[in-house]
């Protein structure tokens, strides 16, 4: 079960004691990502998650590094499209430092001039390896294609020219819009005393000021699935799909994840037996189903040589018109829904893996779940359900994204693009 309470401020502390672990994790997790930016604020909250790490009121950005590794400790963050996280692990002797130096980022950051300059060559660096990671690139462009012009779409890292444009005012006005007791989370997981845990929680955020208005939210529309091509100079052409999905928190995000797993998922799943094991076209064959608050979708991807493109499009086909005709066996059903009970509780072995599961879902979604309730959950779901997701998602509009050589070329008719 889950220890919880709320500060003055508003700031939600959660908890699952482990007492049979030594570690300890600790995430503050934010409201803040790029799905709540605007096209000119777009990057701005990766910008300032990496700008949290370059100093602060009582310790230069040596010495934030240095206090985690005296101890052993691990301190990092990410930003994602509906949130930041900075978390840091340490052995449950630390956890007073692991506050001290989470809330002393969070709340305390200089923003220095100097050091905002640097670090904006720093991600621009990192934007420009996208470009030169052709899978993540279609990865970026399928959103495109999927949303359109809307805020889910847009890259978290934002466009270089943001980046460039930012200003130590932009950047200053962003954190106290954003960065709120009321709208954050507080997650730990390990072997804590609650009593001593909450004492601390409070010394170090207490003060952190509630901010004005409700917090950040987001509607994403329905709008027509397109198809975008992107011509470049290199070994392989990289292909994405992407069909219409689920929000998080709906009842078919169980459904959907076998659903996945079966058709991209494994190294047993029907695209990677089929276009990898049989025909020896691409090293590279999955689908991942993506869950966020306002939607969600399904997608495929597959990174073949110009020559092959043709055929492996042609192999998806196959594999996404037998599964609209026939669904799926209940052996695949019942070996695969084992398979996802099996991969979560041995994924779920670490004090750090269940404090991001902890903090995520109290964030986004306001609850928690342990994980016998998720596996009961898995349990109840049935071989119907899982087919009548099939055919719900496989009968929507398809869109894609093409990156390689040949991208300008590819027939994709068969996707009715």
């Amino acid at each position: 079960m889950f220890d919880q309470c709320k500060l003055k401020n508003g700031l939600t502390i959660i908890g699952e004691r482990l007492p049979h672990f030594r570690s300890i994790s600790v995430g503050v997790w934010i409201a803040a990502g790029s799905q709540y930016e605007t096209k000119e604020e777009n990057g701005l909250s990766h910008f300032l998650e990496h700008m949290l790490f370059k100093g602060t009121e009582k310790r230069n950005a040596r010495q934030i590094a240095e206090a985690m590794d005296a101890v052993g400790g691990q301190l990092n963050a990410f930003t994602a499209k509906e949130c930041t996280c900075f978390y840091a692990k340490v052995i449950d002797e630390h956890t007073e430092l692991a506050l001290d130096v989470l809330s002393d980022i969070v709340l305390h950051s200089a923003f220095d001039p100097a050091e905002m300059e640097k670090e904006k060559g720093v991600v621009l660096e990192e934007i420009a390896m996208v470009e030169d990671e052709p899978e993540d690139l279609a990865g970026e462009l399928i959103m495109r294609a999927q949303f359109g012009d809307q805020p889910l779409a847009r890259p978290i890292l934002g466009p270089a020219e943001n980046i460039r444009a930012f200003t130590r005012d932009t950047v200053v006005g962003y954190h106290k819009r954003m960065y709120r007791p009321e709208c954050s989370v507080l997650a730990v997981t390990g072997n804590y005393d609650w009593e001593k845990l909450t004492e601390m929680a409070e010394r170090f955020f207490g003060d952190w000021e509630i901010g004005d208005g409700s917090c950040p939210g987001c509607v994403t529309e329905d709008v027509p699935a397109t198809l975008i091509r992107r011509e470049k100079d290199i070994e392989q052409l990289h292909i994405c799909l992407s069909f219409p999905g689920y929000k998080m928190g709906t009842n078919e995000v169980y459904p959907m994840t076998i659903f996945s797993s079966i058709l991209g998922g494994a190294m047993s799943s029907r695209l990677f037996q089929r276009i990898r094991e049989e025909r020896g076209m691409a090293y590279s064959v999955y689908s991942y189903p993506a869950f966020y608050t306002s939607t969600g979708c399904l997608s495929i991807y597959a990174g073949t040589s110009e020559g092959h493109a043709p055929t492996v499009i042609q192999l998806i086909r196959e594999e996404v018109d037998d599964l609209l005709k026939n669904g799926i066996t209940r052996d695949e059903f019942e070996q695969t829904r084992e398979q996802i009970k099996g991969n979560h509780v041995l994924g779920m072995e670490s004090s750090s893996s269940r404090m991001n599961a902890l903090g995520r879902r109290m964030l986004l979604m306001g609850n928690t779940q342990t994980e016998d309730q998720m596996l009961e959950k898995l349990n109840a779901v049935t071989h119907e359900q899982v087919n009548a997701v099939i055919r719900e998602v496989l009968s929507g509009p398809c869109a894609a994204a093409l990156v390689g050589k040949g991208a300008d070329k590819l027939d994709m008719s068969a996707f009715g693009l």
